[in-house]
């Protein structure tokens, strides 16, 4: 905390130093016939760069920097990780946006109106950043990678060339290199993706490509009807996947999954036969290592060789559970990770560099990521550059304009090493295991499942359905109950965590606890409030 305040502080003294300077700069030339001559004339085309023409000078832009800065750290950093604040400052949808004032208008706003405004959209904002925030995959902050992102959005390249992206080129190549290594390949290649969804994507457009090069130039019309294959657990992501790239979510096989929620490889196989002798051609199978809700894996030794057994691109969606890679105690639940043909990896979950940071990686070493999306865009790739082409790495990916997603990580990294990042894994852990033990000590509160990895999934029952579990009404009575602890947290803004059904079983709550901040003090919590809020229900 004193850290993330300090460079805040000292940031806020350079922006107020630059904009004293500006401000004498500005008054000497509105007081010097010579100099406000030449800025009349730079005003009137020959360079109006020193002056927004629309009347926002660099000097007032930067006292409102300086102003706004002050704000963002009151209200989204200091309070965003204070037990003491609410997580989420509840309204309406309509009272909200009246609150907000989000209309546009012809006229703009004074300075204090704006800062007002950034106030105001903190003030609402729900913060992830907090203590009690058990919600998503995400949660917490670390204060060196929001440096990184803070950084990131000032200098505002585009991570497609070496002549705009220098440093950030060279750095996603050495952070791809290091999680390439991790996963155990010595060699490959990869890129930052907008997300793990757009990583899976990638993935499944590669394994096409890979096996039928021709569709790149002719389309769907040269390709045999396609097959692939994921858990009933396993992400959306998979079906969106297939529905964008033509293949059809009717062509998106669900192999069933254990009582741990991992991949039957039995099914799998079985599935793979089905549709081979449904006329489909099996192309992928997507491997699940850290499912969204329940947290399992996927046996990923057995579906590699099934995969070699058929000739299938195989792909690990690591998204959440991959930086168990970190630790020597729980490396074990990717065991065969190494096997795959591409892997999907998101540190803005588990490593809490913020979103967002998603790696697509890839085995291959024959720039299949190149020949598969390279447009050979004349104005950017120009081949009689004076440095090293390869270093134009935007034409790996579908996208033109591509966000700089490695500096959080890399200064995350560089700040508390891998050991550091090994350790939080190891807590997150721990403090999951505390969770699930002390729930069981508690009347009330019943595991759906034995914890794999950091998602505990826990029924709460309310007093009146206790010891009623085979009356007619019970499951209905007991799906209502998570909806209405929700509402009820949410309204009072003291904790979220999330809720779902999952095959067949009724709403449940999904406890995730990942951030780095976060205490047994706040694992107690977490039970005492969902009892409170639920105890007359």
């Amino acid at each position: 905390m004193l850290e993330i305040q300090g460079f805040f502080i000292t940031l806020s003294i350079y922006i107020t130093i630059t904009a004293v300077h500006r401000s004498y700069f500005r008054w000497t030339t509105s007081n010097s016939p010579t100099l406000h001559t030449l800025t009349a004339q730079k005003m009137n085309g020959v360079n109006a760069h020193c002056e927004d023409v629309l009347g926002f000078s660099h000097a007032e832009g930067q006292h409102f920097l300086n102003e706004a800065f002050k704000i963002i750290f009151e209200e989204a950093v200091r309070k965003g990780i204070d037990e003491n604040e609410k997580v989420c400052v509840w309204q309406d949808p309509a009272q909200l946006q009246k609150l907000l004032d989000l209309d546009l208008r012809d006229c703009g706003e004074t300075h204090d109106q704006l800062l007002s405004r950034v106030r105001d959209v903190a003030k609402y904002s729900v913060k992830t950043n907090h203590p009690r925030f058990f919600n998503q995959l995400y949660s917490g902050v670390d204060y060196h990678a929001l440096v990184g992102r803070l950084l990131t959005e000032t200098l505002n390249t585009s991570q497609y060339t070496y002549e705009v992206a220098p440093v950030f080129v060279l750095m996603e190549r050495v952070v791809l290199t290091k999680l390439r290594s991790m996963v155990g390949w010595s060699s490959g290649d990869g890129l930052f993706c907008p997300g793990g969804s757009m990583s899976n994507m990638f993935a499944m457009n590669l394994s096409r490509y890979h096996t039928f090069p021709q569709v790149k130039q002719q389309g769907l019309w040269s390709l045999p009807r396609l097959a692939v294959f994921t858990s009933q657990e396993s992400h959306y992501s998979v079906m969106k996947g297939a529905a964008f790239l033509g293949i059809g979510t009717d062509h998106v096989y669900s192999v069933k999954t254990n009582q741990q929620g991992s991949m039957d490889a039995d099914d799998l196989e079985g599935k793979i036969m089905l549709a081979r002798s449904e006329g489909a051609v099996p192309l992928y199978v997507n491997a699940t290592a850290g499912t969204t809700v329940r947290g399992a894996f996927d046996p990923l030794d057995r579906i590699a060789d099934i995969c070699e057994k058929h000739g299938l691109w195989m792909h690990v969606d690591a998204a959440w559970g991959g930086s168990v890679l970190f630790s020597e105690k729980h490396r074990h639940l990717v065991k065969g990770i190494d096997r795959a043909n591409s892997v999907t990896w998101n540190p803005h979950k588990m490593l809490t560099t913020g979103l967002q940071c998603s790696a697509f990686l890839v085995r291959d070493t024959t720039n299949l990521l190149q020949r598969c999306h390279s447009a050979n865009a004349t104005y950017l790739f120009q081949q009689d550059k004076f440095y090293d082409m390869s270093l134009d790495t935007g034409d790996k990916t579908v996208q033109c304009g591509r966000k700089v997603d490695c500096l959080k990580l890399w200064l995350m990294w560089k700040a508390i090493g891998t050991k550091g990042l090994a350790e939080r894994i190891d807590r997150a852990f721990a403090m999951a295991r505390y969770f699930a033990e002390e729930m069981e000590k508690r009347e009330g509160f019943q595991l759906l499942y034995e914890p794999q990895f950091v998602n505990t999934c826990f029924w709460y029952i309310p007093p009146s359905l206790r010891g009623k579990e085979n009356t007619t009404d019970y499951k209905d009575r007991l799906s209502k109950v998570a909806p209405a602890i929700k509402e009820r947290m949410m309204k009072q803004g003291t904790i979220m965590v999330g809720y779902q059904p999952l095959n067949g079983e009724i709403n449940f709550f999904r406890m995730v606890a990942v951030s780095p901040h976060i205490s047994l003090r706040d694992m107690d919590f977490c039970l005492d409030e969902i009892e409170r809020l639920g105890k007359d229900l």
